[in-house]
């Protein structure tokens, strides 16, 4: 078996691998080896940005996971969406730039994480950016990731803003600016109308450097090690076990769910599960796969009383024209969109200092997120908590790299996220029954007027949650006994191995999390050649 040797090894091109194979190969002195269990991104609805209907159940380009049956859900298995092609879910996502609140990131640092508090973080956000506004205090117009606004207005969307208002909400026109709370439209990672996914971004424009080598269909199987150092991989590629040896390190991007899942299998983790399936133990490390948190969405339907959603024009013939010749000739419309308009940050519970819940507004409705559009006019109001306090686990189940990990979010565990659950609904419907929304809202039609109680909306949330797809904190950052990485994503206790993707968050980000994970692969870019010019 031919080993060849780079100095870094990339497992997995989504949102930090695209970043690291970047920054890693900028400078021409390192050879870089970037392995990608999927396909090219060369499909055509990767990249108009709509095209989220078209990826979210095709096993070609997502990994299409469901959970474990969840006790806190009646026992639902919930789908869980995974990008598997180049640039990883940021090739299949919701678009969404929302990097969290300052607070989040001063938290991280409180729990002993130098270096990752506010003003350590926002230059590496400013860094990624090309934000079509401009350069300013909070944003970047020079980095590869483009966030663009939403060019158009839209009558529903601004009725919604009115009837925020109503309720106290201010309209807030930059999400990622002074302050997060208030109501407006998002920015999206979009650059003229096409999706700028991570790929599209840091990994193209970088492919034709000589010492960056990408693979893809190339699913990694076990990181290799002697003594306590990981030196290489090996991975399954056409049919064929292939090995490749990493002279300085190993980068492991895989995310929440398949980075645990392949340190497990490797030897690092709980030494109890790991012998349980005769896997020699190279660090016991209780913490990975545990601390598993995500955003829950409950997804509230309302039927509209105007023909101006998205339903209408995708249900004629002459409508999904329209909307392509509008896409085709000017790059606007629900195609240079995707689903979700505009957002919502405030508070519901009395506790909560910062925004605790977050809202993404699509003027569409399905039974699930990214479902067939109901043959009605139709809006969503989709509402989640943004610091959910349950807490679940990654575990493998076999030894067969293939198989799908267990995986517990255990939703809705925490007696705080509960009232948080319930006290989201009531707000929902609030902004439902304003002035502003009397006009356009016909009816409830999830959950529906039946739903009264505090124990009806939980029941509610209990039978129709969802993720909004942001799985994070399984190979958290710290120094407490739990922690997998220390402050410099380096796993504990090993060398030449760190974690850089959505897994390292001690805590999730009161947001979407494609920017923050590019902000940590930026960091952890910087890191890894300090070290290595250090040596």
């Amino acid at each position: 078996m031919t080993q060849p040797t780079f100095d870094y090894i990339i497992v997995g091109a989504g949102s930090a691998g695209c970043v690291l194979a970047n920054r890693l190969t900028a400078n021409g002195r390192h050879r870089v080896l970037l392995l990608e269990s999927g396909p090219k991104d060369n499909y055509l609805w990767i990249h108009i940005p709509i095209g989220y209907g078209k990826t979210m159940f095709n096993p070609a380009y997502n990994w299409g996971f469901y959970t474990d049956p969840d006790p806190h859900m009646h026992n639902r298995r919930i789908y869980w969406p995974r990008g598997r092609c180049l640039g990883g879910s940021s090739s299949i996502n919701g678009l969404i730039y929302v990097r969290g609140q300052p607070e989040d990131y001063d938290r991280w640092a409180s729990l002993g994480n130098r270096g990752w508090g506010w003003k350590d973080v926002l230059p590496y956000f400013i860094r990624s950016e090309h934000n079509t506004r401009g350069a300013s205090e909070y944003h970047g117009d020079r980095g590869p990731q483009w966030c663009s606004d939403i060019r158009e207005r839209h009558e529903l969307m601004e009725a919604i803003i009115r009837g925020a208002q109503e309720l106290g909400v201010p309209r807030n026109d930059d999400f990622n600016g002074p302050t997060q709370e208030g109501v407006g439209y998002y920015q999206l990672f979009t650059r003229n109308g096409w999706r700028c996914s991570a790929a599209v971004g840091y990994l193209h424009p970088a492919r034709k450097r000589a010492n960056l080598r990408v693979e893809t269909d190339a699913h990694v199987t076990r990181i290799l090690f002697e003594g306590t150092r990981a030196v290489g991989v090996r991975y399954r590629q056409g049919g064929e076990l292939r090995e490749a040896r990493a002279a300085r390190e190993v980068l492991l991007c895989a995310g929440a769910l398949q980075s645990p899942q392949l340190l497990q299998l490797s030897g690092v983790g709980p030494a109890g599960l790991l012998r349980s399936f005769g896997i020699p133990v190279v660090k016991d490390l209780p913490g990975v796969g545990e601390n598993l948190q995500d955003h829950l969405q409950l997804r509230l339907i309302y039927k509209v009383t105007k023909p101006i959603t998205t339903n209408d024009e995708l249900r004629t013939l002459w409508g999904r024209i329209r909307i392509g010749l509008k896409w085709l000739v000017f790059r606007t419309g629900p195609l240079a969109i995707g689903i979700n308009q505009g957002g919502l940050f405030t508070r519901v519970l009395p506790e909560s200092k910062t925004p605790d819940i977050q809202f993404h507004f699509a003027t569409l409705s399905a039974d699930m997120a990214g479902g067939e559009p109901h043959p009605w006019s139709g809006c969503t109001f989709s509402v989640c908590q943004l610091r959910p306090e349950s807490r679940g686990y990654v575990r493998i189940r076999s030894t067969d790299p293939m198989e799908p990990p267990s995986m517990q979010p255990n939703c809705l565990s925490a007696e705080a996220d509960q009232r948080c659950a319930v006290a989201a609904v009531k707000f929902a419907r609030r902004l439902a029954r304003t002035a502003a929304l009397k006009p356009y809202i016909a009816e409830e039609y999830r959950p529906g007027p039946a739903a009264v109680s505090d124990e009806d909306l939980l029941e509610f949330a209990r039978e129709y949650g969802a993720t909004i797809f942001h799985p994070s904190g399984t190979c958290k950052m710290g120094s407490d006994p739990m922690a997998v990485v220390d402050e410099r994503l380096r796993v504990r206790g090993l060398a030449g191995l760190r974690v850089v993707d959505c897994s390292i968050m001690p805590t999730l980000v009161s947001g979407n999390t494609h920017a923050p994970v590019v902000m940590i692969a930026e960091k952890a870019s910087d890191m890894i050649l300090e070290d290595a010019a250090a040596r």
